[in-house]
This record gives structure tokens, sequence and C-alpha cells, in this order.
């Protein structure tokens, strides 16, 4: 498969009509379905469900979008490190991030280098710790910020300073949200809503103990804002750790005995750096050295 006729799926997965894709492509229709006639003969399966006036995905069809998608970033990604020099660096960092209080630290050293180096700049992305390890794996990433518990071994990694608590979002008038800390028994009545990712849900189990099975759990998330919403609607809980966000007629209580995680800054053990990223894990390392100096914390 050749990216130019990748992009030309994408095209089409967008647009949901060949006719409307070849427009925006500048080429003819037939061309542009005969490439596609020609990419399902090769991969041997069907991508689209063809009506009167749309395509849908199939599912192997929506498959080869994603899978389309994260070539192409990569292969963007690595035109525009090839095309950086030592003297003149530029060039795109993809930064992978969940929601952690340790994001503040990470952004000055950002906004530090890019001062230095005005012409690298930085992509953001904020997701899971799972589903960052996933794009650092595929290259799509590169640096994570990760909230632990997390397996460092396969990584190069700083651990940051601090730790955040963990607590409940709970709405501001309720007896919850009147209470200076929030002991297991207190939420086994009200709805109440977990991390999905089941390594941190292990940790709080082992923090609930037997209560544990007694939650009335409402569902789980990813991120934080979509759960504080409903959270806010049903009345509930969100099981969360401190942010320095503030949510409308929310307020944040933490947990008795305190339960409290830490972060790690990860980058591919072993991978090969481009020049922007080679300067960058420098400017890091001496960020983090800079740390130790002050009494921050301890070298790794």
């Amino acid at each position: 498969m050749e990216l130019r006729v990748l992009e030309y799926y994408l095209m089409v997965a967008r647009e949901e009509n060949i006719t409307k894709a070849a427009e925006l492509l500048h080429i003819t229709q037939p061309t542009l379905s005969r490439q596609l006639a020609q990419m399902e003969e090769e991969l041997g399966v069907q991508l689209f469900q063809r009506g009167k006036h749309r395509i849908i995905l199939t599912e192997d069809g929506l498959f080869l979008k994603r899978r389309a998608k994260e070539l192409i970033d990569l292969a963007d990604k690595t035109k525009s490190e090839l095309k950086r020099s030592e003297e003149n660096l530029s060039g795109t960092i993809s930064i992978g991030s969940g929601e952690t209080k340790s994001m503040g630290l990470l952004a000055d050293w950002m906004t530090g280098f890019h001062k230095e180096h005005p012409q690298v700049t930085f992509d953001i992305y904020s997701s899971t710790a799972d589903r960052i390890k996933d794009r650092i794996e595929k290259g799509l990433t590169d640096i994570g910020l990760l909230t632990e518990p997390v397996e460092v071994g396969r990584y190069q990694f700083i651990r940051l300073p601090g730790k955040a608590r963990w607590g409940v979002l709970v709405g501001s008038d309720s007896e919850l949200g009147r209470k200076t800390a929030v002991k297991a028994e207190d939420l086994w009545e009200i709805p109440v809503l977990l991390p999905r990712r089941d390594s941190v849900k292990n940790e709080l189990a082992n923090w609930f103990g037997d209560s544990y099975d007694r939650l009335n759990l409402l569902g789980t998330y990813n991120l934080v804002y979509n759960a504080a919403v409903m959270a806010d609607s049903s009345g509930g809980a969100v099981l969360c750790m401190e942010h320095d966000n503030l949510y409308r007629n929310l307020r944040f209580v933490p947990l008795e005995p305190v339960l409290s995680t830490g972060a790690v800054l990860v980058w591919k053990k072993g991978q090969f750096l481009s020049p922007v990223m080679n300067h960058f894990v420098r400017y890091l390392r001496n960020a983090e050295k800079a740390l130790v100096l002050k009494g921050g914390k301890e070298t790794i």
C-alpha cells in the first residue's frame, strides 16, 4: 500500500462519498474508485458498503482507517525530523499526558526549551496511561507523562517530585461536599464513577478493602471532565486525583486515610532519538539535576 493511496482512503472515509472525495483530491471519480478497488483486492477484504448517497465503512474498513491515520502521522513525523539541523533546531515533539498536576512542571520545562529553540513546537495528546504507552510503542508519541502505577522497565524515565492526593468530586452543597475528608463508608449510598484503567482500579480496590464490593458503581471514565458533568447530573461522586481544575457545583474532597499517586516522564528505551529529541532529553536531564540540587528529590 502506498501512503498516497492511504491518504485517498482517509478522504473517502471522512466524506463518506467517493465523488466528493475525488473533487477534494483533484482526481477523477473513476480513478479514485479504481484505487479503492485495487486496495480491497490487495488486502482481500471489503472496506465499504456502498449505498445510493453515501458509503459506510465495514469493520475492516474502520480498522484500516485507524491504521492509515497512524501510518500517515508517523510518515509526517519522520519527514519533519529529517529536515532539522544542529545549528537551527526545529521540529515537533509529541507529548502524551494524562490528567495530573505534574503537567505543570512539564509545561514549565517545555516552555523553557521553546525559549531556547523557538522553532521547536509541541504536540500535546491527552489520554490514559495505557493509550499513551501504546502510542509510544508505535512511534506516534515521543514522551509520555504517566501516573503511577507504571512498569518503567522498558523506558528511560524521570520520576517527578510530589504526589497527587486521591479524593472525590462531589456536589459543593452535598453532605459529602461539606466534609474535610471522605472515608470508604461515606461512598456506599451514592453513585460512583471510577477510572477505567485496570491497574488504577486495583489500587483503589486495595484502599477500599472489603468495602469495594459495596460501592454503587455508576460507570467508568478515562478523562475527568465528562465524568464531572455526569457526577453533577447524578448527584454522585467521581473518584479521581486532585487537579487544579475547578468544576461548576463540585468540590474535591480528599480520601481518608490518604491515598496518593506519583507521576513519571517516560520515553522508549533503546530507540534512535531524532536531533530535537536528543536536545530535549538532555534539557530534561539538566532540569532534573537542578531539582535535585534544590532538594526536590533523589536522583534516578
